[in-house]
C-alpha cells in the first residue's frame, strides 16, 4: 500500500549569533519542525548558549534540529582544547557544561556530524517520518571551529547516508547560497558533489549570511558518463521582501509546485538487477504516486486536511535557469548574481567530470545501490537561512540587521501505527 503523504511545516533559521525571538531581533513563525543551521553564539560562551538553548527550548515546535556553527567554539571540545585560550583568556569556558546544554534538553534535536530519524507523533500534528543528517563543519578559513582543509573535505560528507530526507549542515554548498562580495562563492564544492549522489529533499544551512535565500536544484538524469551535473535551477523569490509577509514557500502539492521525486522513464535502459531493486521498471514515485511531471490531476485525500492536494493556478514562486543542455559540451563561468528573469541561462562551473556515476551504471564505479536509491529523486532544495543579514555581527556596532526565518512546506510520508512506525 502507499503511504499516505502529509504536508509538513518546517521553519528554518542559522546564524542568530545570540540574536533571538525574545530580543525582538526576529520573529518565529509557528511550524511542525524548527531547525537551527548553527552559529547559536558569537563565541560560544555557556552564557550565551544558555540564553539560545532557552529561547529554543520554550519555542513551541515538536521537532527542534539543532547544528553547531564555527562560531560555537566551546561545543568543538577539540578546537577549544588547542585554541580557546585565544578567545577565552580573562574568562575560560568548561566545554563539557556547554555541550551539556543541547546534549541533555529534553527537546532539542542536537546533531554532531550524524544521523537521526524523526517521527512527528502528536495527535494534532501532520504524523509523518523522515531521516535527517546535521553537521556543524565548514571549510577552513581563519582560526574558528568545526572546520576542514581541502584534503579532508574528499570524505568530510561520506558518512550522509543515503536515503537522508533532510541535510543539515552548517556550511552551504558551493554555488547554491554561498555568495558574498569579499568571497564570491564560498561554499563546499565536495559537498555539492555529495547532494547530488544523495539528492535530498531539502539542504538546509548558513554561514554565509549574504546568501540568504533558496536555490532549487533539477539535477540533469540523461548524462550516463558525467557526474554533478545540474539541469537547471529555480532562484526563490522572496514574498516577505519590503513588507510584513513571511519568508514563506510551498513546496507541497497543495501549493502546485511539488519538489520531484518522480521516477524517470529510463528502467528498460538498467541493469536488471537494479530494476529488481526499483520494482521491475514501475513508474511510481518513491512515495507511491503515480503522477508524471506534467500531470495536472489534484489527488485530495479525504482522511486529512493536511493531505495533498495539487494547485495548478498559481504562479511560480521561483525563476527558472535553463543549464546548458548535454549536446552542448561548453563550461561555462558561474555567474553569482541572481538572474532578473528565467529566459537566460545562467553559466555554472562544475567539477570536472568524470564517469562512473550517471543514471546508468557504465563502470564497476557505479554504486548500484547508491543508483536503485536515489534515481527517484530528481529535485533538491538548498535553502541558506541565515538570521544575521550582517556580515560580522560578532564585532558589534550599530550595523546588526536580521532576516526573516524562511518557513517551508514539503509532503513527508505518514507513519503507520504499530511497533514498525515508531522504528521507521
Amino acid at each position: 500500500m502507499s503511504p499516505l503523504l502529509r504536508r509538513t511545516r518546517f521553519v528554518c533559521v542559522s546564524d542568530t549569533h545570540n540574536a533571538s525571538p525574545a530580543t525582538g531581533s526576529f520573529l518565529l513563525p509557528k511550524g511542525d519542525v524548527l531547525v537551527h543551521a548553527g552559529d547559536l553564539t558569537n563565541q560560544g560562551t555557556f552564557s550565551e548558549l544558555q540564553r539560545t538553548v532557552d529561547w529554543i527550548e520554550k519555542a513551541d515546535f515538536e521537532a527542534k534540529i539543532v547544528v553547531a556553527g564555527n562560531h560555537d567554539i566551546t561545543l568543538d571540545t577539540k578546537f577549544y582544547s588547542q585554541h580557546g585560550q585565544a578567545f577565552h583568556n580573562q574568562n575560560p569556558q568548561v566545554p563539557a557544561e556547554c555541550l551539556w546544554l543541547l546534549q541533555n534538553s529534553p527537546s532539542i534535536t542536537y546533531l554532531n556530524h550524524e544521523t537521526k530519524k524523526i517521527n512527528l507523533l502528536r495527535e494534532d500534528g501532520p504524523r509523518t517520518y523522515f531521516k535527517v543528517f546535521g553537521s556543524p563543519y565548514s571549510p577552513a578559513r581563519d582560526l574558528w571551529a568545526f572546520s576542514y582543509t581541502a584534503h579532508e573535505a574528499l570524505t568530510r560528507w561520506e558518512d550522509i547516508p543515503l536515503d537522508t530526507d533532510l541535510v543539515v549542515t552548517h556550511t552551504p554548498p558551493m554555488h547554491y547560497c554561498d555568495e558574498s562580495k569579499d568571497r564570491g562563492a564560498a561554499g563546499c564544492a565536495n559537498l555539492r558533489q555529495t547532494l547530488w549522489r544523495i539528492r535530498p529533499q531539502l539542504a538546509i544551512c548558513g554561514h554565509v549570511h549574504e546568501g540568504r535565500g533558496i536555490r532549487r536544484i533539477q539535477w540533469n538524469q540523461t548524462l550516463s558518463d558525467i557526474e554533478y551535473v545540474e539541469q537547471r535551477v529555480g532562484y526563490w523569490m522572496d514574498p516577505a521582501v519590503g513588507n510584513k509577509k513571511q519568508s514563506y514557500l510551498d513546496l507541497s502539492a497543495r501549493g502546485g509546485e511539488p519538489l520531484n521525486h518522480q521516477l524517470p522513464k529510463i528502467t528498460a535502459a538498467l541493469d536488471p538487477q537494479i530494476r529488481d531493486q526499483m520494482g521491475k521498471g514501475k513508474e511510481k514515485s518513491s512515495f507511491g504516486s503515480s503522477l508524471q511531471p506534467n500531470d495536472n490531476k489534484n489527488e485530495p485525500d479525504t482522511k486529512d486536511n493536511r493531505s495533498t492536494t495539487r494547485n495548478t493556478s498559481r504562479t511560480s514562486a521561483f525563476a527558472w535557469t535553463a543549464y546548458p543542455s548535454p549536446d552542448n559540451a561548453m563550461i561555462m563561468q558561474h555567474d553569482v548574481a541572481c538572474p532578473e528573469s528565467a529566459e537566460q541561462p545562467v553559466p555554472f562551473t562544475r567539477a570536472s567530470a568524470t564517469g562512473g556515476h550517471g543514471v546508468t551504471p557504465p563502470s564497476g564505479q557505479c554504486e548500484l545501490e547508491t543508483l536503485a536509491k536515489r534515481i527517484e529523486r530528481r529535485e533538491t532544495c538548498v535553502i541558506n537561512a541565515s538570521i544575521m543579514a550582517s556580515s560580522w555581527p560578532h564585532k558589534g556596532g550599530s550595523g546588526k540587521r536580521c532576516n526573516k526565518a524562511i518557513v517551508v512546506d514539503i509532503d513527508l510520508p505518514v507513519w503507520h501505527t504499530g511497533v514498525d512506525a515508531i522504528e521507521r
